[in-house]
């Protein structure tokens, strides 16, 4: 299945990561195509950064094409932000969508997906009160729904074997043996199979660890509560990026 590409790269090599989808989403876009008789369609955001936005019709069915205008708001608990822009490819169910370039929105957009602004909506679905069935070797998950999500997993013996990061549309991967990656995200489907939800991701590797991907991974460890990471935990994470 055709997705939207929010950032293109035409180096490095692409490579496939396979992991759990949590069932629910809080941040979605309503769009309002038809004023005059007050229609309105619903979506998931599935992938946003401050260029374009990935999203999954939550009811029924839509009828964008590609090249169709859209405006609509964006809806994350309490905040709102209206966006508007071009439809550049659709499916059945799905819909990318690249923003315009006015200097307003650009700035409006870099506020509401800035980490001040993402850091509130931080939840560590690994908790008991989430009563979630992760994989076996998934120690922790932070999720901040549609842009920040953090994969913390653990070898049998205890140790930690890798984890991943994807802010907005940067990646970063540790993997025991294998060192630190960072990348940019390319695309993003759904996988349905008989034990979880999953979602299988297509990411650029950077052919170098980009520093600025680096830093930014480092702002957001540095801003996680302790009550959902142990200092140990954070502490480990930080020196593997430091490294």
């Amino acid at each position: 299945m055709k997705q939207f590409s929010l950032i293109k790269n035409e180096e490095g090599i692409n490579e496939k990561r396979v992991l759990p989808r949590f069932p629910f989403c809080y941040f979605i876009f309503k769009t309002m195509r038809d004023q005059a008789r007050g229609e309105s369609k619903t979506f998931e955001v599935k992938d946003i950064s401050v260029t374009g936005m990935q999203l999954a019709i939550i009811d029924g069915k839509h009828d964008f094409h590609k090249s169709s205008t859209f405006y609509g708001t964006i809806h994350w608990g309490n905040q709102e932000l209206e966006v508007h822009g071009s439809v550049v490819w659709a499916t059945p169910s799905r819909v990318g969508v690249e923003f315009d370039r006015g200097t307003k929105l650009v700035a409006g957009l870099k506020n509401f997906l800035s980490l001040d602004n993402i850091m509130p909506n931080l939840r560590p679905l690994h908790a008991p009160d989430y009563a979630l069935e992760l994989p076996g070797n998934l120690k922790y998950w932070l999720r901040a729904d549609g842009p920040l999500e953090l994969f913390l997993w653990k070898h049998s013996h205890g140790e930690y074997s890798k984890f991943q990061m994807i802010i907005l549309e940067n990646f970063i991967e540790w993997e025991d043996g294998h060192g630190l990656k960072t990348g940019r995200l390319l695309s993003k489907r759904d996988v349905d199979t008989p034990l979880i939800t999953e979602d299988e991701f297509i990411f650029s590797i950077d052919n170098t660890v980009n520093k600025n991907t680096e830093n930014l991974g480092l702002e957001f460890i540095k801003r996680i509560p302790e009550e959902f990471l142990s200092k140990e935990c954070i502490e480990f994470i930080k020196f593997k990026l430091n490294l």
